[in-house]
C-alpha cells in the first residue's frame, strides 16, 4: 500500500514569494523523508547548482485526495543542511524560541480577491459595480460572489485541522477573508501558509483565481491585509503591558521596519483612507480602524488582552510579520519587567 504526500514550499519569488507543490508517493508507514527540487526554477538557485532541500516541518490530512494522503509544508534548506536565503522560517524559529516563556500568541485575519480572468469576481465585463456599503458580510447574489469556493474552502481546512476560526465576506465584490488562530508564531505561520496552499487549489476547481493583491483594484475600494492579532501572557493578564507593546512598536525606526516587510504595495493600502492609517506614519488607539495598531474596546474595558496590528498587508509574509511583532514587543516587555 502506498499514499500520497504533497509537498508544499515558499519559492524565492520576489518581491512576493509564491507556493510551489510537488508530490512524492511513499510505502505506508514510511516517514516523511527530505526531498529535493530544481531551485533553478524557482528563483531559488543558479543553473550551475540548482539542488535545494525539502525539510517538512508540518503535515496534516490532504482534505481533497482524502484517504492516508497528506500535505506536508517544507523548510528550504542548502545542501549542506543551512536554512536557505529564501527560508523566513528559520528566523522566526530563533525569536520564538528565544522569547517562548512569555507565550506570545497570534491570530491572523487574511483577506483575499476572486478574479475571473482580469477582473475581480462579481465586477461587470464593463464598467464598476455599486460602490463597496452592501458587500462587507453581505448576503444575496446580487452582493455575494465566490460563496461556494469559500464554503469549500473552509471545508477542507477543517478537514486538513488547520486552526481557522472564521470567514466572511469584505467591503468589495469577490473579497473574503479567513481567520487563522489564537496559535504559537509558528502554529499561526504554518497554518496560514497551508491554508493559502488551499485556498488556490480549491478555487482552481472552479477555474477561479485568487489573489493577495494590497490593491486588487484601483480607485475607491478597499485594499486588502492581514490584520495581525497579537499577546503576550503578561497582555493577557493586564493593560500596561498593552500600552507597552504599543509604545514599543511606535519607537524609533521600527514603524518604518515593520512596513517595509509588511507586504509589497503597502503604500498602495495604507494611505489614510478606508480604515487604515497612513504608511508613514504610527499611531495606536481604542476602537480606532483608522489608527495604525486598534486596542479593541472589550480590552480596555477589561483591562487584558490583545492588540490588532491593522498594517500588514494580505501579501505579508506571516513568518516574517510574527517574527517582527514578537521582538519589538517582546524585548519591550522584557526590559519593562512586564513578563
Amino acid at each position: 500500500m502506498t499514499y500520497k504526500a504533497e509537498y508544499i514550499w515558499i519559492d524565492g519569488t520576489q518581491p512576493t514569494a509564491k507556493l510551489r507543490s510537488k508530490t512524492k508517493i511513499l510505502a505506508a508507514g514510511v516517514e516523511l523523508p527530505i526531498w529535493g527540487f530544481d531551485g533553478s526554477s524557482t528563483n531559488q538557485a543558479e543553473g550551475h547548482a540548482s539542488d535545494c532541500v525539502l525539510k517538512p516541518v508540518f503535515s496534516c490530512p490532504d482534505p481533497i485526495r482524502g484517504g492516508d494522503d497528506v500535505l506536508v509544508l517544507c523548510e528550504v534548506l542548502n545542501t549542506d543542511m543551512t536554512p536557505h536565503a529564501s527560508n523566513s522560517r528559520a528566523a522566526l524559529r530563533e525569536v520564538a524560541g528565544k522569547f517562548g516563556s512569555q507565550e506570545p500568541i497570534f491570530g491572523i485575519e487574511q483577506e483575499y480577491t476572486f478574479f475571473k480572468g482580469s477582473r475581480p469576481l462579481g465586477f461587470p465585463e464593463n464598467g464598476f459595480p455599486a460602490p463597496q456599503g452592501g458587500y462587507y458580510c453581505g448576503v444575496g447574489a446580487d452582493e455575494i460572489f465566490g460563496r461556494e469556493i469559500v464554503e469549500k474552502h473552509l471545508d477542507n481546512c477543517l478537514k486538513a485541522g488547520l486552526g481557522l476560526s472564521g470567514i466572511n465576506a469584505e467591503v468589495m465584490p469577490g473579497q473574503w477573508e479567513f481567520q487563522v488562530g489564537p496559535l504559537s508564531p509558528l502554529e499561526v505561520s504554518d497554518h496560514l501558509w497551508v491554508a493559502r496552499w488551499l485556498l488556490y487549489r480549491t478555487a482552481e476547481e472552479f477555474g477561479v483565481s485568487a489573489t493577495l493583491d494590497a490593491k486588487p483594484a484601483k480607485g475607491d475600494w478597499n485594499g486588502a491585509g492581514a490584520h495581525t492579532n497579537f499577546s503576550t501572557k503578561a497582555m493577557r493578564e493586564g493593560y500596561e503591558p498593552i500600552i507597552t507593546a504599543c509604545e514599543a512598536l511606535g519607537d524609533g525606526d521600527k514603524p518604518l521596519l515593520h512596513v517595509e516587510n509588511y507586504g509589497v504595495g503597502i503604500e498602495s493600502r495604507l494611505t489614510g483612507q478606508h480604515e487604515t492609517a497612513p504608511w508613514n506614519e504610527f499611531s495606536y488607539g481604542v476602537s480606532n480602524r483608522g489608527a495604525s495598531v486598534r486596542i479593541p474596546w472589550q480590552v480596555e474595558v477589561d483591562r487584558k488582552g490583545y492588540i490588532e496590528d491593522r498594517r500588514p498587508n494580505a501579501n505579508v509574509d506571516p513568518y516574517v510579520v510574527t517574527r517582527l511583532i514578537v521582538d519589538t514587543c517582546c524585548t519591550a516587555l522584557e526590559k519593562a519587567g512586564q513578563v
